[in-house]
Order: structure tokens, then C-alpha cells, then sequence
């Protein structure tokens, strides 16, 4: 059947295509770097009992764990802003972008690298981005005011999108080191008519110490993933929570001293509750929380 022979080319080539796609991705990466993610990701996936929210017990952080986070609805903005991404996993305009993160200098490092390759490999997963998206909707129903938002390291906007979407009236301070990289991002946010956010651009250890609010309610921290980067954003940002507010981490299992600086973090004197998402790792400071270390699965 001609039918069930094209089916078959298709299923085939869509395969082949995702090979491709692994291998490139592999080639990009250490093979012990991969082999670290990889291991990690199994004993998260095998450890991560508190899943829905059992011996949890903040009524509050229950219900993000055993509703919002297992919560697979469609909200009214995501399907226009994965449009946004889909539009850039297509774009093959070169950038100029400097990277403060690769070198630890000053002028940082400059590379040329296509739109759809930053698209492919340095945006956080649409299951995290929709999850913040919740979060930030259910705190602001909670609190019963605008929520002020921060994000270490904007790249090309969705995550920034996908918070500032939750609602108009909350405002969302994004810092990003590469002024090509923020170009693309404006173009994005200009697309879907958002316009509560703010863009500072500049090595992020000149910039975060002068603009950041005194009081922040989310802090989402992207950006230089190294161990003495992280250790100093966050530190610097945990005194600044709201009671109700959270610090949430990308890649905390990107590398060993990031998994380190996680590590660390847990047990800092702020912080009381902790998730490990395996993706994010999240810091509450809620002084009425019990110190207590969750893995969850999403």
C-alpha cells in the first residue's frame, strides 16, 4: 500500500532528523558533562517521592506542588508565545553576541551564533516556563497585588513572556548581558503586545546591583551558570524576598559546581523550604515553613 509505505518515509525521516538533532546536540557537549546530566536526571526520576505533594506541610506550597504542578491546562497565552518560538527555531540570522558567561572577563566573549541555535539549546522548557506561569498567577491572587518579578538572564524572551503574561499589571525586570540577544527579545515581547517589561543590558555584575527593587517577589536566576556567579546573584538577592516570594534557579544540575551551588543554597540561613525540580530548583524564606528539602517530578 503506497499509503502505509509513505507513512512509514515519514515516521522515518522525522527519526532521522531526531538523531540528528541528538547528535548534534552531543557534539556541542563533553561526553562526561552528558554522561553527568544523564545519571542525574535517572536518580531524580527514581527519587522524586514528594510528586504530588504528600508530607508537605504548607498548605500553601501544597497546593503549588499538588495542583499547579501537575496542572497540564492550556492557559490563553501559550499558544502564541510557543508561535513566537517556533518562529525563531526557523531563523538563521547570525548574531554578534557577547557572552559574559564563557570567560569570566570584563569585555566578556564575543561569538557569532544563529537565532534558531540559541532558540534550540538555551531556552527553558515550555513544561517550566507554564509552570512560573502559574506560580505567578496564584501569588498574585494570594497577595491580592502586582508582583514585582526579576530574571537573571533574558536570552531571546520566552521565559520573560511567559511571566509577564500572567498579568498586566506586574512588573518584570529582566537583565541580559548581549544587546543582540535583548534586540530579539523586545521584537518578541513587541509581538505579543507586552509591555510590563523592563530591559537592562550590561554585564549583569555592573547592572543587578543598581537597578534591582528593594523587595522582590520572584527571582528567576539564568544566567552565568558557574558556582561563584550563582552563589554571589543569589546570595545577593535572598535578603530582598517577600515572605510569600521564591527564588527560582535554572540548570541547577547543568555541571557539578552548579549542582554545588544548589547544594549550598539549601542551606542557607534564609532559606527554609527547597524543590528540586531537576530542571529548577526553587528557595522559599517563609520564616513559617519548616526546613525541609523536596524532589518533585514534572
Amino acid at each position: 500500500n503506497p499509503n502505509i509505505i509513505q507513512n512509514h518515509g515519514t515516521k522515518l525521516h522525522l527519526f532521522l532528523e531526531i538523531c540528528k538533532k541528538m547528535c548534534n546536540f552531543a557534539a556541542k557537549m563533553r561526553l562526561s558533562t552528558l554522561i553527568y546530566r544523564m545519571l542525574y536526571y535517572l536518580r531524580h526520576v527514581l527519587t522524586a517521592w514528594n510528586t504530588t505533594g504528600e508530607s508537605i506541610h504548607s498548605p500553601y506550597l501544597f497546593y503549588i506542588v499538588h495542583f499547579l504542578m501537575r496542572d497540564k491546562s492550556s492557559y490563553y497565552c501559550f499558544a502564541d508565545i510557543e508561535r513566537r518560538r517556533d518562529s525563531m527555531l526557523l531563523d538563521d540570522r547570525m548574531l554578534d553576541v557577547v557572552d559574559y558567561g564563557s570567560n569570566g572577563t570584563q569585555d566578556g566573549l564575543r561569538i557569532q551564533r544563529k537565532i534558531c541555535d540559541i532558540a534550540r539549546f538555551q531556552l527553558e522548557r515550555p513544561r517550566v516556563q507554564e509552570t512560573l506561569f502559574r506560580l505567578i498567577v496564584h501569588m498574585g491572587r494570594v497577595l491580592g497585588r502586582p508582583l514585582e518579578i526579576l530574571e537573571l538572564g533574558t536570552s531571546l524572551g520566552i521565559t520573560t513572556a511567559y511571566m509577564a503574561s500572567a498579568h498586566s499589571h506586574n512588573h518584570v525586570m529582566t537583565f541580559e548581558g548581549s544587546s543582540a540577544i535583548a534586540d530579539v527579545a523586545r521584537s518578541q515581547w513587541s509581538a505579543l503586545r507586552l509591555a510590563n517589561i523592563e530591559c537592562i543590558e550590561g554585564r549583569i555584575e555592573d547592572t543587578l546591583y543598581k537597578y534591582a527593587r528593594e523587595r522582590i517577589d520572584i527571582a528567576y536566576v539564568d544566567a552565568n551558570h558557574t558556582y561563584k556567579a550563582t552563589m554571589e546573584y543569589v546570595c545577593y538577592l535572598l535578603p530582598r524576598i517577600t515572605e510569600k516570594g521564591v527564588v527560582v534557579i535554572d540548570d541547577i544540575h547543568y555541571s557539578p559546581e552548579m549542582k554545588q551551588a544548589w547544594d549550598e543554597l539549601k542551606q542557607h540561613a534564609y532559606v527554609t523550604t527547597s524543590m528540586d525540580l531537576y530542571h529548577v530548583g526553587l528557595l522559599y524564606v517563609d520564616k513559617h515553613y519548616l526546613k525541609r528539602h523536596y524532589r518533585i517530578y514534572i
